[in-house]
């Protein structure tokens, strides 16, 4: 019998929907060992966590793998195509979530919040309240965002009708950049922006974007914010500068190695704000998620093609296997 595999639970009213149209299974664990053995003769996979390529190596019954968000890192592309698998995902409905992120843990580092909190909770209420001399405002600065897809295009809809920033912007493509945003190289980017925000995709292009070459041209002071992936970033770099002062601040949501291991040397300083990979989570938007991947796996179920379908060159293939 057929059925639909998730690599984590969903949202109750996703796992409704799903549960109304097939046998939901859920992975016992994410881990590669147990999504190949557990999701053995699923039909539809929902994707919360990294699948190995070795999950389409004999896939008879495997019809489409749904990415539960946007980001498609998560599934080997070529080798699902070169299966004949349809790939899906949900881009946008998490990137309003995503973006009230990044002015929530901008707004900690420039006032200062993690070592205020901290010391006012254990050396008292004047030790805490220190710490306001030398916290900066957020109005007035210049916020650079590289990657304007849905979450950069919320950014800056927040930075600039909510905070009246001036927005510079790198994109792969400039010209679907809002009105109201100033088109940087990168470089250049990073040499003017006091809030650097990435959100880019992680593609061979993006990995390493943010070397220690041009983490030395950020200026000094400047915030890093990253809610894009980990390997776009050259953490080596970024702690040398941030030990050294070099610049203000990071606040990191993604990372090359998840878990982040607790000696890490992130959670060592004061103006690092860690978060582990929850940036477009809220309730809302796991039930925006959820439900968007439940409807593409039920339309894919129902003899139809995902409505966000991110590898078109497979259905013909697909047709092969799939006739009718």
């Amino acid at each position: 019998m057929s059925f639909i595999f998730s690599t984590h639970r969903l949202h109750p009213d996703a796992e409704a929907m799903l549960k109304a149209a097939s046998d939901l299974r859920v992975a016992s664990a994410p881990d590669p060992e147990t999504l190949l053995r557990e999701g053995e003769g699923a039909e539809i996979v929902i994707v919360r966590a990294p699948i190995p390529p070795a999950f389409f190596g004999n896939v008879p019954a495997l019809r489409a793998v749904v990415r539960h968000g946007a980001g498609l890192d998560m599934i080997p592309y070529d080798a699902a195509t070169a299966a004949g698998v349809l790939i899906a995902n949900v881009p946008a409905v998490n990137a309003p979530t995503v973006a009230e992120h990044v002015f929530m843990v901008t707004l900690a580092l420039l006032r200062q919040f993690r070592p205020m909190d901290r010391d006012l909770r254990n050396m008292g209420w004047s030790t805490g309240r220190a710490h306001s001399d030398r916290a900066l405002d957020l109005a007035g600065r210049i916020m650079g965002v590289i990657g304007m897809g849905n979450v950069g295009k919320a950014v800056f809809r927040i930075a600039k009708y909510g905070f009246q920033l001036e927005i510079v912007a790198n994109s792969r493509s400039p010209e679907s950049l809002p009105d109201g945003v100033r088109f940087l190289s990168v470089d250049d980017l990073l040499s003017t922006a006091d809030i650097v925000v990435l959100c880019c995709p992680l593609t061979p292009k993006t990995t390493g974007l943010l070397s220690r070459e041009r983490i030395a041209r950020m200026k000094p002071g400047a915030i890093l914010v990253n809610v894009s992936r980990g390997p776009v970033v050259d953490d080596a770099a970024l702690i040398e500068a941030l030990e050294r002062g070099r610049i203000g601040g990071a606040a990191l949501d993604v990372f090359s190695t998840q878990p982040l291991p607790p000696e890490h040397p992130y959670f060592r300083q004061d103006n690092v704000i860690v978060t582990p990979h929850l940036a477009g989570i809220s309730e809302e938007s796991m039930m925006r998620m959820g439900k968007g991947a439940a409807a593409e796996a039920i339309r894919v179920m129902e003899g139809g093609l995902p409505v966000n379908l991110r590898n078109p060159e497979v259905v013909e293939h697909y047709r092969r296997r799939f006739p009718g």
